[in-house]
């Protein structure tokens, strides 16, 4: 092509066959130096002129509309990082910021985790020295104890007249039925806790005793005693009722245990604040007027 500066082999026939100086091997490449330099220019000027014109349009948009804002701003960092990535060859830019980022970000992580238990440790020992304090003030009254108000909100109606029987009449029987084994040693539970505490107590829900118990032995407030009653026709009573005699014939050889329910200390102070001794007259709640209180009848069984 005319105009253009020979060639490197041109150089080397002109020169009888010499090889070329380092100087006139850069003269033979500074032209597509020049050329990619002008590509590149030309590219960045017209990814600059596209942006800045797209980048007017959503200016003027995001200038009303904070949502646009926002966006405007986030497609503009990819844009940039795009671009980057395109004309200077530099892959997995994100992925290398991350790889930065991560183990300062998980130090941080792992410095806030060791220091949320110190800081719940720390006011649950203020807490601590709060109550010791209180303790220690001969001064103070103190009340009723403060798990008192939550038990009386976990507590079905039913339960507290079982509670006030417990309270009232004091330790109630109940028996196990077990299956003794033939050769005499061991045996196998039959029917566990038998008793009349919801007849006795009058409650609305008879089948749902035992959930009651459970529940009243998970507060605190009672517990399954191993020892027996003194009186042993309690226990007969209770061994005459239906639920008893099936038990006992399921057995075969029918084993039966004496235990007994009664209130723990806690369950008995409980009683004592919480409770009322009477119960509102049944005529009263039905005429809507204020319950006039009547004493509650006793249920001791050995009297029949």
């Amino acid at each position: 092509m005319i105009g253009e500066p020979p060639t490197t082999s041109e150089r080397q026939a002109q020169n009888g066959g010499d090889p070329v100086s380092p100087e006139e091997g850069v003269v033979d490449v500074l032209p597509g130096l020049i050329r990619i330099a002008g590509g590149a220019w030309l590219r960045t000027a017209t990814w600059a002129l596209a942006e800045w014109l797209s980048l007017s349009a959503r200016v003027l948009r995001a200038a009303t509309s904070p949502e646009d804002a926002a966006q405007l701003v986030q497609d503009v960092g990819s844009g940039f990082r795009h671009y980057a990535r395109e004309l200077l060859g530099v892959a997995e830019l994100d992925e290398r910021v991350r790889q930065l980022s991560g183990p300062a970000s998980s130090m941080a992580a792992r410095a806030r985790g060791r220091a949320q238990p110190d800081q719940v440790s720390g006011s649950l020992r203020e807490q601590g020295a709060a109550l010791l304090r209180e303790s220690a003030d001969v001064t103070l009254e103190d009340g009723a104890h403060p798990a008192y108000a939550r038990i009386l909100t976990e507590l079905a109606p039913d339960e507290a007249r079982i509670l006030r029987l417990l309270m009232l009449e004091g330790a109630q029987p109940a028996v196990d039925v077990r299956a003794a084994n033939l050769i005499g040693v061991g045996s196998q539970l039959v029917a566990q806790g038998l008793n009349m505490i919801g007849a006795q107590a009058g409650v609305r829900y008879v089948e749902r005793v035992p959930a009651y118990l459970n529940n009243l032995n998970r507060l605190g407030l009672i517990w399954f005693s191993r020892d027996p009653l003194d009186n042993p026709m309690r226990y007969q009573v209770i061994e005459a009722q239906p639920d008893a005699i099936e038990a006992i014939k399921r057995a075969g050889r029918a084993k039966t245990v004496h235990r007994s329910i009664v209130l723990t200390p806690f369950g008995t102070d409980f009683c004592e604040i919480c409770l009322p001794r009477e119960t509102p007259s049944a005529s009263a709640l039905a005429d809507g007027e204020a319950p006039a209180m009547e004493p509650a009848h006793s249920g001791d069984l050995s009297a029949k």
